[in-house]
C-alpha cells in the first residue's frame, strides 16, 4: 500500500508534559493547514488523567470521517499490543499494563483503528521523508532530551541489527565511562555536569546555554565536554553503519550553536577517516517530525513495531 493513496492521518504525539495533535497531509508531506494543537499533560497522572489530556488534544481536530489514527510516544511501550511497559522511569508509571490502544479507539473521533510508533522512530522517519534526511538513504537520527532517542534507516526502513547499530538501534544502550551514555548525555546530566562546575544550583539546560553564549566558561565547557563525549560514543556506530547524514533533534539540539562543533570534534576523534564525509544537521522540522513520522509509518507500513 503506497503511502499517496492515503489521504489525511490525524496523529497524536506524546511527551513527559505535553500532547501534540495534528492532520498530516500524506500527498504534500505536511500538515493540513499548516496547525497542530498543543494541550499540557501531567505524565506523573492517573490513566484517567492522561487518557483525558490525550482526547482533548485529538477533538480540537477537525477529522474528515472515519479511519485510522496514529500515536508517537516514548518507550518502554508495546507499540504492538497498545499496552504501557513503564515502570520507574519518572513518567507514565500510571500506563503500565494499561490498554491504551482500547482506550484510544474508543474515545478518539472517529478512530477505527489506532497504531502506536516509537517516538525516535517516528521523528527520524518524518525527516527522512520530509527534512532534513530526504534523498539520503542511509541516515542516523539522534533526538537529545530526557535521555537518547536512536533510529537507524536504510532506504526508509528502520533497521535494528547489523554492523554499527547497538543493541535494536537503541544509542541509550550504549555505555560512556563506565556507566549508560545518558549519564553523560541528557537534560538532567547537563544540569548535574553545571552544578559539579560551579557549586550552584544548576538552571535548566536554555538558561545554561544562554550563559555559555554570554562568556560563561563554566557553561561552555559544559556543551563543549558532553557532545564531543556524544561524538565519540556514536563514531564508532557512524563508522561502521556508514550513513550519509547524521540528523540531531530533540529539545536540546535547539543550542545547535553549541552542540555542533564539539560533536564533530568527537566524531573526528574516534574515526576521522570514516565519519569526515557524513553531514551533520539539525532537524529541519523539528517539532513536526514526529507526526509527519508516525503518519508514514501508519500509512506505508515500513517496519513493524517494537517495544523499546
Amino acid at each position: 500500500m503506497s503511502p499517496g493513496d492515503q489521504g489525511v492521518v490525524p496523529v497524536l504525539e506524546v511527551g513527559g508534559t505535553h500532547v501534540t495533535s495534528a492532520c498530516v497531509d500524506i500527498g504534500t508531506r505536511g500538515l493540513r493547514s499548516g496547525r497542530s494543537f498543543r494541550e499540557p499533560m501531567d505524565g506523573d497522572g492517573s490513566a484517567e488523567e492522561i487518557l483525558s489530556a490525550l482526547v482533548r488534544c485529538a477533538r480540537r481536530l477537525a477529522t474528515d470521517g472515519s479511519g485510522p489514527w496514529a500515536v508517537a510516544l516514548p518507550g518502554p511501550f508495546d507499540y504492538e499490543r497498545g499496552f504501557g511497559r513503564y515502570e520507574g522511569v519518572g513518567k507514565f508509571d500510571a500506563l503500565r499494563d494499561f490498554d491504551l490502544r482500547t482506550a484510544l479507539t474508543a474515545a478518539l473521533p472517529g478512530a477505527t483503528a489506532v497504531s502506536f510508533w516509537n517516538d525516535a522512530d517516528a521523528f527520524v522517519l518524518g525527516e527522512w521523508w520530509a527534512g532534513a534526511a530526504r534523498g539520503h538513504r542511509s541516515v542516523i537520527g539522534i533526538t537529545l532530551g530526557t535521555g537518547v532517542g536512536s533510529c537507524f534507516l536504510r532506504d526508509g526502513r528502520i533497521v535494528r541489527q547489523g554492523p554499527g547499530i547497538p543493541p535494536d538501534g537503541r544509542v541509550h544502550t550504549l555505555r560512556y565511562a563506565g556507566g549508560p551514555v545518558e549519564e553523560t548525555v541528557s537534560r538532567r546530566a547537563l544540569r548535574r555536569a553545571y552544578a559539579r562546575a560551579t557549586g550552584a544550583s544548576p538552571p535548566d539546560v536554555r538558561e545554561i546555554a544562554r550563559r555559555a553564549r554570554e562568556g560563561d566558561e563554566a557553561a561552555a565547557d559544559v556543551f563543549a565536554e558532553t557532545f564531543s563525549a556524544l561524538g565519540r560514543v556514536l563514531g564508532p556506530s557512524l563508522a561502521a553503519f556508514e550513513p550519509t547524514v547524521l540528523v540531531i533533534g530533540g529539545a536540546i539540539a535547539g543550542a545547535w550553536d553549541l552542540v555542533a562543533e564539539p560533536l564533530r570534534a568527537g566524531l573526528d576523534e574516534a574515526d576521522p577517516t570514516r565519519t569526515r564525509h557524513i553531514v551533520i544537521a539539525p532537524a529541519q522540522q523539528p517539532t513536526q517530525a514526529p507526526l509527519l513520522g508516525a503518519a508514514y509509518l501508519a500509512t506505508a507500513c515500513g517496519e513493524e513495531p517494537r517495544e523499546r
